[in-house]
């Protein structure tokens, strides 16, 4: 075995020949050793007040060169207040996280948030931003971060409790919005024109659009049910004409029946997905046997599907009874095009095997691949 001639040179030099790699193999360098993990995980440690966070975020951005990514260190931990905690983390591909510290439950409050991108002094190229655990104390600072970051094309926003109002302007070149976890949400204001990408998981809140845009990729995953009372159907039309041509969509059964359904069902089978090639549906299972009313009737509008995704939740909120009207006023379009059917969280075989074959009687042409929630397949013949 050959000496190690690496790992006697100085950190420097180590950096420099890092910096004429790919970004993808410069990255495979931290599964060598500890001490080229160290490298990349090497973090710039500051102490300030809360006021400090924005400049000293912003000249911890500017400092990092893609082309030489060991030049400065990639991680900022800025300590501020009492244990409050702020980390910045610059990844290859324009990315960067941030992560604040949850504050104290007995301390967090309702607040409302605005992400409004503005043209001032020329800000670093950062395309995806990471947002999580924002809070009443340091929503400001979020904010204030978002609005220098003029060519934001993706924006994520994780975990972020007490957030009950979010707005989110931009005209410019944000592609993709995605919120996950922030269980307090109540109102989401879209100011947007170029969203292709929206994935939303939590509590349904009331979505306000105010541009017309169309989703190539939404993912709808209500299964928690309502965050506020009094949502109607009107309420979600506007979002309806956003995913009316989506490629890719998730969807939970309830959301069809309670908020889709009554607003398509008086146009008489005009209202289609034609655009729709890959379906994600969450569905529960509160009765004895699984009722597939709605997943046939939605079905029946995709003539353009390849991939359909059932998930079944024990735990995923239920409007009530199912709605006994779909399945006779739903115009029936064969599907054509279907290549896979998985399922996803089912107990019982049977009622794979038992959705099978009522999904084979949809299908015209060759029968899809069908693999079942323990990760077989089932022969597309035997459930005919």
């Amino acid at each position: 075995m050959g000496k190690d001639l690496f790992s006697n040179l100085p950190d420097e030099i180590l950096g420099r020949i890092v910096s004429f790699l790919p970004n993808e193999s410069s990255l495979e360098t931290s599964l060598l050793s500890t001490r080229w993990r160290d490298l990349w995980n090497e973090a710039l440690v500051k102490h300030g007040t809360q006021e400090d966070i924005i400049g000293v975020v912003a000249g911890f951005i500017t400092r990092f060169e893609e082309f030489d990514p060991l030049k400065h260190p990639r991680k900022l931990q800025f300590h501020f207040a009492e244990d409050s905690v702020v980390s910045a983390t610059v990844a290859n591909n324009n990315k960067l996280m941030l992560h604040f510290s949850p504050w104290k439950e007995e301390i967090q409050m309702g607040y409302e948030l605005e992400f409004k991108q503005t043209k001032q002094h020329k800000p670093p190229t950062i395309k995806t931003l990471y947002l999580k655990s924002v809070s009443c104390f340091t929503s400001n600072i979020a904010a204030s971060i978002v609005s220098n970051l003029e060519h934001l094309q993706n924006l994520v926003v994780i975990d972020c409790k007490g957030l009950e109002s979010l707005s989110v302007d931009s005209t410019s070149e944000l592609h993709m919005l995605t919120i996950l976890d922030c269980l307090e949400l109540k109102t989401l204001h879209l100011k947007t024109s170029r969203l292709k990408s929206f994935r939303y998981r939590g509590p349904l809140p009331l979505l306000r659009p105010e541009y017309h845009f169309n989703l190539r990729d939404a993912m709808l995953d209500f299964r928690l049910g309502l965050s506020c009372s009094g949502l109607k159907t009107k309420d979600f039309d506007a979002t309806l004409l956003t995913i009316k041509n989506c490629e890719v969509l998730t969807l939970c059964k309830w959301t069809f029946e309670e908020l889709i359904w009554p607003s398509i069902s008086p146009l008489s089978g005009s209202f289609i997905f034609y655009k729709l090639r890959e379906l994600w549906w969450i569905d529960n299972y509160h009765e004895d046997e699984y009722n597939t009313d709605a997943l046939f009737s939605f079905l029946k509008l995709c003539p353009s599907l390849e991939h359909l995704f059932v998930t079944i939740d024990p735990e995923s909120y239920s409007a009530g009874g199912s709605n006994s009207c779909l399945m006779k006023g739903t115009k029936c379009t064969e599907l054509e095009h279907l290549k896979l059917i998985k399922f996803m969280g089912f107990s019982s075989r049977k009622d794979e095997i038992s959705l099978a074959k009522c999904l084979i009687h949809l299908i015209k042409g060759k029968p899809p691949k069908i693999k079942t929630s323990d990760g077989n397949c089932l022969d597309a013949v035997f459930v005919q």
